[in-house]
C-alpha cells in the first residue's frame, strides 16, 4: 500500500511539474496572491498556458475524432528524452555565456519598457542567426532536423529537438544579446516570453484551423507563417526564421505568408522509416556520417559538415534553395507572396 502511495505521489509530482501549476496551487492554498505583482509570479502564473493547451488540443481531437496517437508519440519519447539530459545542459550554457561574456558588453542596459524592445529586437536577430545555420550547416540540420521530422503540427512538436540542440541554440543567443548590452534579468525575461509564444505557435490545426490570428498576420509571426517553416513544400522551404517580430525575416527576405493554394505538407523531404524514434532522432546523423565517409578528400568530407543539406560533391545539388528556386522558375514569382 505505501508503495503504491509513493508512486501516486511520484506521478502526482511529474503531472504538477509538466502542468506548472505548482504556483497557483501553492497560492490557492496559502491564501496569498502577491506574488503576481512580482516577475516571478507572472511568470509562474503563464508557465501553465501551453501544456493545458496541449491537453485541450489533444481532447478536442478525441472529440472530433481527430487523434491519432502516432501524431503525438516521437514527439512525447523526445520530450521524456530531452528532459532526463537537454534541459540542463541549456541552464549551464546560459549561465556559462553570460559569465564568459558579460564583461566584453559594449553598454549595458536596465529592466525597462524601452530596453525590453531594444532586447527584443535584439533578442530575434540572434534567434534568427541560430535558426538560419541549423537549416544551413548541415551539422547543425542534424541537431534541428528532429524538430522538423514530424509529419503533423501539435503544440508537442515544440519540444522535438535533438538533446544538443538546445545548448547550441542557447550559446548563440545569449552570447550576442550579453555582448551587445541586454541585461541578463531582461534576458531572462525575454527568454521567458519567447519560448512562451514559440510554443504557442506550434498549435495544429485540431485546436486552432486558421493560425493567421486576423490582422496580427501582419504584424508578427504567427501560427500560420510558422506552419509553413514547418512545411516541406518547395515554396515554403526556408522561411520564417523568427519567432514573434517578423523584423529580420523581411530584412533578409525570407518571409513566406501561407497560401491558400498551397496546402502545408509537413515533414522533411527524405524517407523517413515510419513511427521510427531512432530515425527521427539519429537519421540525419547517420546519413552525414556515410556521405563523409564516401566522400573523396579532406576538403570535401569537410564540406559535407558546412554545406547546407542536400550539398554533393558531385555537383549534383538538391539543397532547400535549389529545389525553391526551381519552383519559382516554373510557377512564376507571384508565388512568393
Amino acid at each position: 500500500m505505501i508503495a503504491l502511495l509513493n508512486i501516486f505521489n511520484t506521478l502526482y509530482d511529474e503531472l504538477i511539474g509538466f502542468l506548472g501549476i505548482g504556483h497557483w496551487l501553492d497560492m490557492y492554498h496559502s491564501g496569498d496572491y502577491s506574488s503576481l505583482k512580482t516577475l516571478g509570479g507572472i511568470e509562474g502564473s503563464i508557465g501553465p498556458l501551453i501544456p493545458l493547451l496541449l491537453i485541450t488540443e489533444i481532447l478536442r481531437a478525441m472529440i472530433y475524432r481527430r487523434f491519432k496517437i502516432v501524431d503525438y508519440k516521437l514527439q512525447f519519447l523526445t520530450y521524456i528524452f530531452n528532459r532526463i539530459i537537454g534541459r540542463y545542459i541549456s541552464i549551464a550554457m546560459v549561465v556559462f555565456c553570460i559569465g564568459v561574456f558579460e564583461p566584453y558588453r559594449i553598454f549595458t542596459t536596465t529592466f525597462t519598457w524601452y530596453w525590453l524592445i531594444y532586447g527584443y529586437i535584439i533578442w530575434e536577430f540572434s534567434h534568427f542567426i541560430y535558426h538560419y545555420l541549423a537549416h544551413k550547416v548541415r551539422l547543425l540540420w542534424c541537431l534541428h532536423s528532429s524538430h522538423h521530422a514530424p509529419e503533423a503540427m501539435n503544440l508537442f512538436v515544440s519540444d522535438a529537438h535533438f538533446f544538443l540542440e538546445g545548448p547550441y541554440a542557447d550559446f548563440i543567443r545569449t552570447t550576442i544579446c550579453i555582448l551587445l548590452g541586454v541585461n541578463p534579468i531582461l534576458l531572462g525575461f525575454i527568454m521567458f516570453i519567447d519560448g512562451t509564444w514559440g510554443a504557442f505557435i506550434h498549435v495544429g490545426e485540431n485546436l486552432l484551423k486558421d493560425g493567421r490570428l486576423g490582422f496580427l498576420n501582419k504584424i508578427i509571426l504567427t501560427p500560420s507563417h510558422h506552419r509553413v517553416h514547418h512545411a516541406r513544400n518547395p515554396l515554403y522551404m526556408d522561411t520564417n526564421f523568427c519567432n514573434l517580430l517578423n523584423i529580420w525575416d523581411r530584412v533578409f527576405g525570407t518571409l513566406q505568408n501561407e497560401k491558400d493554394e498551397v496546402q502545408v505538407e509537413y515533414g522533411i523531404t527524405r524517407k523517413m522509416i515510419p513511427h521510427s524514434f531512432l530515425d527521427m532522432y539519429f537519421g540525419e546523423i547517420v546519413l552525414l556520417a556515410k556521405d563523409v565517409i564516401r566522400a573523396p578528400g579532406i576538403k570535401n568530407k569537410f564540406l559535407y559538415l558546412i554545406m547546407p543539406p542536400g550539398w554533393s560533391h558531385t555537383g549534383d545539388n538538391k539543397t532547400a534553395r535549389a529545389i525553391r528556386n526551381a519552383y519559382l522558375q516554373t510557377d512564376g514569382e507571384s508565388a512568393v507572396q
